[in-house]
């Protein structure tokens, strides 16, 4: 499993475990595009990121970067070589101007060894990465382009979006998107086009927004 693979905003830590979380190691920035780590290291530190978002990315063989997943406030990036000693799986860089907490390896592994429940939910969060993996992989192979971006905005405009009077905004861009779901961005392109034909979503530099949500989950379903 890549490091940090799928959807989330947050993990499962109580709001009293991410405080606790926050007493541990240092708290750094980063600006937009910053690689916070790159697949291969062989850091060993946890990040749980405080505001700004983070996409994990891994190379493929034909040499571009295929995108694993996108991370928001409260999630933790990284926990994987905090246990295993192993090298970075994917890189992590900053979608936005990013603040984190970097954690220590040792530290971390310390902070879970001695909270049983905080261990659950690091057991929980894994198995719902791995849930997830396997889902977008039956829709790799089950569903057109269109479906899986549809899916795709409907998880999003659910977890980690910013809604106002226009409609729920999704920050990605169409690149992202296609490297979430799987396809070119040609296919991305002419799924958005289809959508806004339908007036489901509209699209600008860098942002989708979902117009009609109950449509989207329509496409969906």
């Amino acid at each position: 499993m890549a490091e940090s693979a799928g959807l989330a905003n947050g993990d499962g830590f109580s709001d009293a475990e991410r405080a606790a979380l926050r007493t541990i190691g240092r708290t750094r920035k980063y600006p937009r595009n910053a690689r916070v780590f790159h697949e291969g290291d062989h850091s060993d530190f946890v990040v749980m990121v405080i505001d700004g978002r983070l996409k994990i990315l891994t190379a493929t063989a034909d040499g571009t970067e295929a995108v694993l997943g996108i991370r928001g406030p409260g999630s933790l990036v990284g926990e994987l070589a905090a246990f295993d000693g192993g090298p970075r799986t994917a890189s992590a860089i900053a979608l936005d101007p990013l603040t984190v907490q970097v954690l220590p390896a040792a530290q971390f592994r310390e902070f879970v060894t001695s909270r049983p429940g905080a261990a659950l939910e690091l057991i929980r969060m894994l198995m719902s990465r791995l849930r997830e993996g396997d889902r977008r992989r039956i829709e790799f192979g089950a569903y057109d382009a269109t479906a899986r971006v549809a899916h795709l905005l409907c998880d999003l405009a659910s977890e980690r979006a910013v809604t106002d009077a226009d409609g729920v905004h999704v920050r990605l861009a169409q690149h992202e998107v296609a490297g979430l779901v799987g396809a070119s961005r040609a296919s991305v392109a002419r799924a958005l086009a289809s959508l806004r034909t339908l007036d489901i979503v509209a699209t600008g530099r860098g942002t989708i927004t979902v117009l009609d949500l109950d449509a989207l989950r329509s496409i969906v379903d």
